[in-house]
C-alpha cells in the first residue's frame, strides 16, 4: 500500500526509509530504535541523509533515562535504575547526539516514561521535580535546533496532575498524547493540552484499547497482515483531526505517529486521518 510494489524486498531492506519518505502523506516517522540502545550522532546522521529537508523525526529517548527499572530481555524488571530521569544522561546519550546527527530534521524528542513500579506511584511529586530538572537541561537543544519540540509521554494516569503541567510549561516542553490502554481515553487527556495552549501537538497512537495494556502480541496476531482497518476508531480519528487542524491554524507544528495496532493498518489510518484533517480545515 505504501510503495505500490515499486520496490523489491531487497531494495526496501537497503532503501526503505528513503522510499517511505517519497510518500506524500509520510512526512515524518517515529524513530523508536534508540529506546533500546542509545544511537550515536553518526547513526542519526545516516537516517537524516535518507530523507528530504522537509522530513521530520519523532525520536524516543533511551530507556536508560525513562524507565525506573533496568529490565531483562523479556521485559521483566530486574532492578531499580539509578539513572532514571537523569538530566546529564539524557543530554549526553540522547539529546546531544540527536541534535548533532538530525539537526533541523528533528520534529520532536519524546521522553516516554515507562510504567512505574508500585513504590513510585505514591511519590509522583518527587518524580515531577526530577522531571523538571531534566526538561530544563534538555531544553538547551533549542540552542542547536530552534524548532525542536520536547515532549513527555507517560503510561500512568497518576502523572496527570497540575504540578506535571506546570513542570512542562516551566521548561517550554509539551505533553505527548499517548493513545494507549494504560492511559485515559483521548477526551480525558485533552485538558492537559488545553492548559499548554498555544503550543505544538505531539501524539503517538500506539494500541487499540480493546487489546488491553499488555496486548501488543495479541493485536499483532489479530491484525496481520495489516492491510485493512479491522477495528476502526472514527471517534478518535475525528478528535485528532480537530486538534491537528486547530494546532496548525495557530501556526504550531503537529506530529502524529500511528502503529499498525491502532486500528489494524497504519497506512490506512494515516490516510483516513489526513482526510479528516482536510475536512476540518475546509469547515473552518
Amino acid at each position: 500500500m505504501v510503495w505500490d510494489r515499486l520496490y523489491s524486498d531487497k531494495q526496501l531492506s537497503r532503501e526503505g526509509l528513503a522510499a517511505y519518505a517519497q510518500h506524500p502523506l509520510l512526512a515524518g516517522v517515529g524513530l523508536d530504535r534508540g529506546f533500546y540502545r542509545p544511537l550515536t550522532a553518526e547513526q542519526y546522521a545516516s537516517y537524516a541523509a535518507d530523507v528530504p529537508e522537509s522530513f521530520r523525526f519523532v525520536v524516543k529517548a533511551p530507556s536508560r533515562v525513562t524507565d525506573a527499572l533496568v529490565r531483562q530481555p523479556n521485559g521483566r524488571g530486574k532492578q531499580s535504575n539509578p539513572r532514571f530521569l537523569d538530566a546529564e544522561l539524557a543530554w549526553e546519550s540522547f539529546v546531544q547526539p540527536a541534535c548533532q546527527g538530525l539537526g533541523d530534521k528533528i520534529g520532536a524528542l519524546v521522553f516516554q516514561i515507562s510504567p512505574l513500579p508500585g513504590q513510585w506511584l505514591g511519590r509522583i511529586d518527587e518524580l515531577i521535580d526530577r522531571l523538571r530538572v531534566l526538561l530544563r537541561a534538555v531544553g538547551h537543544a533549542r540552542a542547536y535546533v530552534p524548532t525542536a519540540v520536547i515532549a513527555v509521554e507517560v503510561r500512568n494516569p497518576e502523572w496527570l496532575v497540575p504540578a506535571f503541567v506546570a513542570a512542562l510549561k516551566d521548561a517550554g516542553a509539551t505533553y505527548c498524547l499517548g493513545l494507549h490502554p494504560r492511559m485515559p481515553p483521548i477526551n480525558r487527556q485533552l485538558p492537559i493540552l488545553r492548559r499548554l495552549w498555544p503550543g505544538p501537538f505531539v501524539c503517538r497512537w500506539n494500541l487499540n484499547v480493546k487489546h488491553g495494556a499488555f496486548g501488543y502480541e495479541r493485536a499483532r496476531e489479530h491484525y496481520a497482515p495489516f492491510d485493512k482497518l479491522v477495528d476502526p476508531d472514527p471517534e478518535t480519528r475525528a478528535t485528532l483531526a480537530r486538534v491537528i487542524a486547530g494546532t496548525v491554524k495557530s501556526g504550531q507544528p503537529a506530529f502524529v505517529t500511528i502503529n499498525n495496532k491502532a486500528e489494524g493498518s497504519a497506512p490506512l489510518s494515516i490516510r483516513a486521518l489526513a482526510e479528516g484533517v482536510l475536512s476540518e480545515r475546509g469547515s473552518r
